[in-house]
């Protein structure tokens, strides 16, 4: 068996699912060289990694490039394929021209996050029918897969729920570069990190920080990540000075100590499928404070990675904060879990694992009887 993938965005996903199911089966993976070329030492040995000329969404160059495309899987001859995410537009044409190879498709948001422009590049026709015109799709917890099947009308056999790996390369990056986290000051630090969109809820950290402002002293709380201007909420905030706020892109080697650094991550979204993030946290052992939005709940409470607060309310998630910043034990016992989720039954190679078996089974299913 080998599986071929395409991805065209999501480098840590990416590297992370495809490394895990490296472990277990052949995998030929094209990527945009202009997104992966510089990740390229980050992906296991054993991946056949090519890198691609892959066109922007409005480039003329798609025609040739998908031409290009379909004379590689029809060469390589791959058992499965396996789109990565829906979002690729011009896939669309493709994947006809593709068969009878059986096509999975991993959709990691079945509804779009309210605010997220990254998320609304291609027409919401274009990756519902991606997911449609594909044999078998991937999702990332049950309450997504109930979601995918009415959307998208598959059978429940159909739709297969896969966890998102553990996020490790950043952890990688900190023991390789003999990083150290920073001296203890009595300072408790809060982040939340990533795109800084509407439904990532900055407005309720916000909030939550202004009703901390005199019952914990030490509190900082680290923003980073480019989206929304966090400094139109400053009229919100209890004190100003408390807050780092890094709007920008932020470079491997500062996130790894982002991570390093924090005493707590925070995921006050007000709406969310899955996250990245959380699965980045759990690899550095850092406890999160999640709201019961999408798969986050029920990622985080069996396998006690943190706390679980309503969304929109800024009370909780302030009362959530204090309890962690006054409990030395707690947060070590979560940390804990945290690592030993991510470097077990969340490790990629796990992942993979499962991942190799629902391969198998498509192919399978695919066999004339």
């Amino acid at each position: 068996m080998k599986v071929m993938m395409l991805v065209s965005e999501l480098e840590d996903y990416t590297i992370s699912f495809v490394n895990g199911v490296a472990q277990h089966v052949p995998v030929l993976l094209g990527v945009p060289r202009r997104r992966y070329g510089h990740l390229a030492p980050w992906f296991d040995p054993s991946v056949d990694l090519r890198l691609l000329d892959w066109p922007r969404h409005r480039s003329p160059a798609n025609p040739r490039f998908l031409f290009e495309l379909t004379r590689l899987v029809r060469r390589e001859a791959p058992s499965v394929i396996h789109m990565l995410s829906n979002s690729t537009l011009w896939f669309n044409l493709a994947a006809p021209f593709w068969r009878p190879i059986p096509l999975v498709t991993t959709v990691h948001d079945v509804e779009l996050h309210p605010g997220d422009s990254d998320s609304r590049v291609v027409p919401r026709w274009a990756t519902n029918l991606m997911a449609r015109q594909s044999d078998h799709l991937v999702v990332h917890g049950n309450g997504l897969r109930s979601l995918a099947v009415t959307r998208y009308a598959k059978p429940l056999d159909h739709v297969h729920v896969l966890s998102h790996p553990a996020i490790q390369r950043y952890a990688d990056l900190a023991k390789r570069e003999g990083m150290r986290r920073r001296p203890e000051d009595g300072t408790f630090r809060v982040l939340l990190f990533g795109r800084i969109f509407a439904y990532k809820g900055l407005e309720t950290l916000v909030e939550a920080e202004a009703l901390l402002k005199g019952r914990l002293p030490g509190l900082r709380v680290v923003i980073a990540g480019r989206g929304d201007d966090p400094h139109e909420f400053r009229p919100l905030m209890g004190d100003p000075s408390r807050y780092d706020i890094r709007n920008r892109f932020i470079e491997d080697i500062e996130v790894a100590q982002l991570f390093l650094d924090a005493d707590l991550v925070v995921l006050p979204y007000t709406e969310a499928s899955q996250s990245g993030v959380l699965n980045l946290a759990a690899a550095f052992g850092t406890p999160v404070v999640v709201t019961d939005v999408g798969e986050l709940a029920a990622t985080v409470a069996p396998n006690q990675l943190g706390l679980i607060v309503p969304a929109g309310q800024p009370e909780a998630l302030a009362d959530a904060m204090l309890t962690l910043s006054r409990d030395a034990d707690l947060r070590a016992r979560l940390s804990g879990n945290a690592l030993a989720w991510a470097r077990g039954p969340n490790a990629p190679g796990a992942v993979g694992e499962k991942a190799a078996d629902l391969y198998r089974k498509v192919v399978q299913s695919c066999v004339p009887s």
